[in-house]
């Protein structure tokens, strides 16, 4: 299924969504520039290694002053994609799903928000993949984090969603708690299959940072009161 818009309008332009979309797209950009060879070390340098990040983690708290540049690539990796269908997907749903998160959070909150949802999906994936040097990238974590906050914020929304039906499509209005409860599960039934080493040499998606993300984004709502809150927006 392939969201086009939801239900919810804002009440103010989401700068901030709008602001990670632009910063993600002149990533992509860059990396299109680059030759396999650099693009390689690109990724090797930015993206996230599990094997590091366990390392990083075991090593604590001394790994903070002995290896901060393995901790920065749990942000950096979020603003790089491996390619067009990655990116044109992420960003639609960042665009569809982020903006009222923002608007519900308040700007400053909603990127602190993103920040601890794209790391928190980023280190899930990587305790489930430990001995793995892959380097993984995506938004997909921090975006999935937006999902899970809006899976509570807006239990009444509805998506308008692109449904193939085989050689046909169909537009459909679908409510978004269904939309998302079985995204969630898709992600997680694929998590759990990617767990045997069969699966781990193959698998090129990072089902356990959305996962994480997807946790974190609900604790979160939950933690700061805003569960189908129909407050006013925070500054």
């Amino acid at each position: 299924m392939i969201p086009i818009r939801d239900s919810v309008r804002s009440r103010r332009f989401p700068w901030v969504t709008l602001l990670i979309i632009a910063i993600n797209v002149i990533v992509f950009a860059h990396e299109l520039t680059l030759s396999d060879q650099d693009f390689g070390l690109f990724l090797m340098t930015w993206g996230l290694v599990p094997v590091k990040v366990v390392g990083f983690i075991q090593g604590l708290p001394f790994s903070l002053f002995t290896d901060f540049p393995t901790l920065l690539t749990v942000v950096t990796s979020m603003f790089i994609h491996g390619g067009w269908l990655h990116i044109i997907g992420n960003m639609l749903y960042l665009w569809v799903f982020g903006d009222n998160v923002e608007d519900r959070l308040g700007r400053p909150r909603f990127v602190l928000f993103y920040l601890a949802a794209g790391g928190a999906g980023f280190i899930a994936h990587a305790v489930a993949n430990a001995a793995s040097s892959i380097p993984a990238v995506g938004a997909s974590g921090a975006i999935a984090g937006v999902l899970g906050a809006y899976f509570l914020m807006f239990p009444q929304s509805r998506v308008l969603t692109i449904i193939p039906l085989g050689i046909f499509i169909q537009l459909a209005q679908v409510p978004a708690i269904l939309f998302l409860f079985f995204w969630f599960i898709l992600q997680v039934i694929s998590g759990v299959a990617s767990i045997s080493p069969a699966h781990q040499a193959a698998e090129t998606t990072a089902w356990w940072a959305h996962i994480g993300g997807f946790f974190v984004g609900m604790l979160w709502t939950f933690l700061a009161g805003q569960v189908g809150s129909r407050r006013r927006n925070p500054v």
